[in-house]
């Protein structure tokens, strides 16, 4: 072989070793922080939430023990605003993964906040409808004309909404008074609303006697009840995929471990850390298949979900502008995770 022919075949072997490192160096980038967020918080402000699997893995401290090796810190905000203020944390540029709202969600994306929904976070939690316990109120209908409290903006209100118009009702048959829950309660006991609408947070309220619910959703179709999503901020999406992989790795492994009935005890154990008791928790789940609320496989019906809570939301003014959901939704993580974890077939899909 010639000089010439020496040096390049020497170059070409080092520029092939040179290139397989430097897209391994590229791949292996990883962010400092991950910016989780919720809007869901305990008794007394407590950061901790409950009623699905995003909620334990926080409790549990899961995505910690994932990054500790990396050195990448996970950083928690639990939004007391809830829905709503997620949704400005992400218009700012604040957040980078969390669970929201079906409504707050949607609401979000068609306000063109860059978003990509990877796992569903629980399809059939549901509403409670109470009043003081000396009301007469038996029915939605006994209401009309009444104040009746509920956190606007949050996957609640188009909950409320589209259960008060398939009995026939609207907005104006009531005086709807915005509050969260703690306030609510506060005011129902007081005699400053009618009614409170609420979720499971409502039962402890029963318990102590201030008031009797007159309607649950329990009986209603997923339509009318609160779904949930895991959304990614688009630009940590597309900067971080192997990061946001390994983020739906951890939530599947939960959601399938939220799904064995053997496990329902401890579960609900994890959950009532957020001050809520062992036994409101079972009360709420009592009849849930915590399998089905647990999936978080996008397919065909979990898309189909989403396009009738967008409908309904449309349709009652309560989201503006239309959301592409086919481009909106990226089940790659999911799926992914699912076929790491050998959980073909596990959810039914």
């Amino acid at each position: 072989m010639s000089s010439w022919n020496k040096i390049l075949a020497a170059s070409a072997v080092s520029l092939a070793t040179l290139v397989p490192a430097l897209q391994v160096t590229a791949a292996e980038t990883k962010p400092t922080v991950i910016r989780f967020a919720s809007p869901m918080v305990g008794t007394g402000n407590r950061p901790v939430g409950y009623g699905n699997y995003y909620a334990s893995v926080q409790t549990l401290g899961l995505l910690e023990k994932e990054f500790q090796k990396d050195g990448i810190k996970v950083q928690w905000n639990n939004f007391k605003g809830a829905g709503p203020a997620i949704n400005e944390s992400y218009a700012n540029g604040l957040v980078d993964i969390t669970w929201l709202g079906d409504l707050p969600a949607l609401i979000g994306k068609a306000s063109r906040l860059d978003t990509k929904l990877v796992a569903i976070g629980g399809t059939n939690d549901n509403t409670y409808l109470a009043v003081p316990t000396g009301s007469s109120a038996k029915s939605i209908a006994d209401l009309k004309g009444k104040r009746i409290g509920f956190f606007k903006g949050t996957n609640l209100h188009l909950s409320i909404i589209n259960v008060i118009k398939k009995y026939g009702l609207t907005e104006k048959d009531f005086r709807f008074v915005n509050m969260d829950g703690a306030v609510g309660y506060a005011a129902l006991a007081s005699g400053d609303i009618d009614a409170i609408w609420s979720n499971q947070s409502l039962l402890p309220v029963v318990d102590r006697g201030i008031a009797k619910i007159i309607y649950t959703t329990k009986k209603e179709p997923d339509v009318y009840k609160l779904s949930g999503y895991v959304l990614v901020n688009s630009k940590f999406e597309q900067k971080y995929p192997e990061t946001v992989q390994r983020v739906v790795n951890v939530l599947v492994k939960q959601a399938a471990w939220e799904s064995n009935p053997a496990n329902k005890d401890a579960l609900f154990k994890t959950w009532a850390k957020s001050g809520l008791s062992f036994g409101n928790i079972a009360k709420a789940n009592a009849g849930v298949d915590l399998k089905r609320h647990s999936d978080p496989v996008i397919d065909a019906s979990s898309i189909a979900l989403i396009k009738q809570k967008l409908k309904a939301g449309q349709d009652l003014k309560l989201i503006r502008g239309n959301i592409d959901v086919e481009s909106w939704v990226e089940p790659k993580y999911v799926n992914n995770a699912v076929k790491s974890l050998n959980l073909q077939g596990f959810w039914g899909q």
